[in-house]
């Protein structure tokens, strides 16, 4: 980035939050309003549902429902999803993940109006079966989502498990699979099957222009090319399946790395994402957008301890996923700062190195990016939103005294 730009950039944001003592937590709502709407142009007039898990804070996920183009929200668990239907965040409301949550299940049947709004999500019969065990027969009628495997399996005519390219979601891999579990949850009482949804985590999640790893950049673009071909046809089959057996109110696809071309498949209803709102480090690496980033943490500095050394308090917000260098944080402004290799971020004090922490006095902040977009989020119970009319501070889930795992 230019650094007239970036220094410009630290230059607004030290100024609009002079009077806060750091660590805290920023949100430019200038970037994540650009954002949303490089989300939207991606999109291609298909709706995109909210992932409420990259976000985590309602004031932030109301201002992104009431932009034109975005619809629903994509919760991360039952329970998250009662409470924003109770706080009116919206009435469509798609829980993305199997529940195991009794206490959730109860609550939900024993609310008309939520179990109009909210839809769970199942890939087994087993979860089928939880339910009706949580809620005994004859439970009041509960919607339902079954939950597509959009993983690449390109040996999967010799042996099914020999290769596997994706994430461990939902074993309902082929359409006649998809059409069996349909027909299962047709025939239980209780359920009513309203949407297919799959997400393609191999194209959505992993970037395909990895900085200095053109060999790497070039194998991942391969993969996606064919492991795109490859689902676009399986989805279509199986969405086929299924609407032979029964109505369905949409089918959800693709996430922030994948909407411009999950949204060219006709058997895709609507989309969903959530990361590229606030532009994570783990998207910079696409070569099909760029994203503003959106969502800062600032650490002041307290100590100098050498030449070419500043050191921050705290900093040890670590990304979860495959344990490695990309899942920590990153030092963004000033530029020129970059971990350490033998203390990297830490719990109470983060070391910084380059010729540019001689410009820092202790008291000075240093400004960085998580590697992921809700993360951040779990850290800090508060969010400051700086906009042109000035800075408006806002809770959380966690100021809000919610906790979803």
């Amino acid at each position: 980035m230019d650094n007239v730009l970036t220094n410009g950039l630290r230059a607004r944001y030290d100024s609009a939050t002079v009077e806060l003592d750091p660590p805290f937590a920023l949100v430019d709502l200038e970037a994540f309003r650009s954002n949303a709407q490089e989300l939207l142009r991606r999109a291609n007039g298909r709706p995109i549902r909210v992932a409420s898990k990259s976000v985590r804070c309602r004031e932030l996920l109301g201002q992104v429902l009431a932009l034109p183009g975005f619809a629903g929200v994509m919760a991360y668990s039952l329970a998250e999803a009662l409470w924003l239907f109770e706080t009116e965040l919206t009435d469509d409301l798609l829980v993305g993940y199997p529940t195991a949550d009794r206490g959730a299940l109860r609550a939900l049947a024993k609310d008309d109006a939520a179990r109009a709004a909210v839809t769970i999500m199942v890939d087994d019969v087993a979860q089928l079966d939880f339910v009706t065990d949580a809620l005994g027969t004859g439970h009041p009628e509960i919607r339902v989502c079954i939950e597509l495997d959009a993983s690449w399996r390109p040996l999967s005519r010799f042996r099914q498990d020999w290769l596997h390219v994706g994430v461990r979601r939902s074993p309902v891999h082929t359409p006649s699979e998809a059409a069996a579990l349909a027909r299962e949850v047709l025939r239980r009482p209780g359920f009513s099957l309203v949407g297919v949804m799959a997400y393609e985590a191999q194209i959505a999640g992993l970037g395909d222009a990895p900085q200095g790893r053109p060999v790497r950049a070039a194998a991942v673009r391969m993969m996606q090319r064919r492991s795109f071909a490859e689902l676009a046809e399986r989805r279509a089959a199986a969405v086929a399946a299924i609407r032979a057996l029964a109505p369905l109110e949409f089918v959800n696809g693709g996430g922030t790395g994948s909407l411009e071309r999950t949204s060219t498949e006709e058997a895709v209803t609507e989309l969903a994402a959530g990361s590229g709102l606030l532009a994570p480090t783990l998207f910079d690496s696409y070569q099909a957008f760029r994203l503003r980033p959106a969502a800062l943490f600032a650490l002041p500095v307290v100590r100098r301890p050498a030449d070419g050394v500043a050191t921050v308090f705290g900093g040890g917000y670590l990304a979860s996923g495959p344990v490695g260098s990309d899942r920590l944080p990153t030092p963004y402004l000033p530029q020129g700062l970059r971990l350490t290799g033998t203390e990297a971020a830490g719990e109470v004090q983060t070391p910084l190195l380059g010729a540019v922490a001689n410009e820092l006095a202790v008291g000075d902040r240093v400004w960085f990016r998580h590697a992921k977009a809700g993360e951040l989020a779990e850290r800090f119970a508060q969010f400051h939103l700086l906009d042109s009319g000035g800075l408006t501070t806002v809770p959380t889930y966690r100021g809000e005294q919610r906790c979803f795992g």
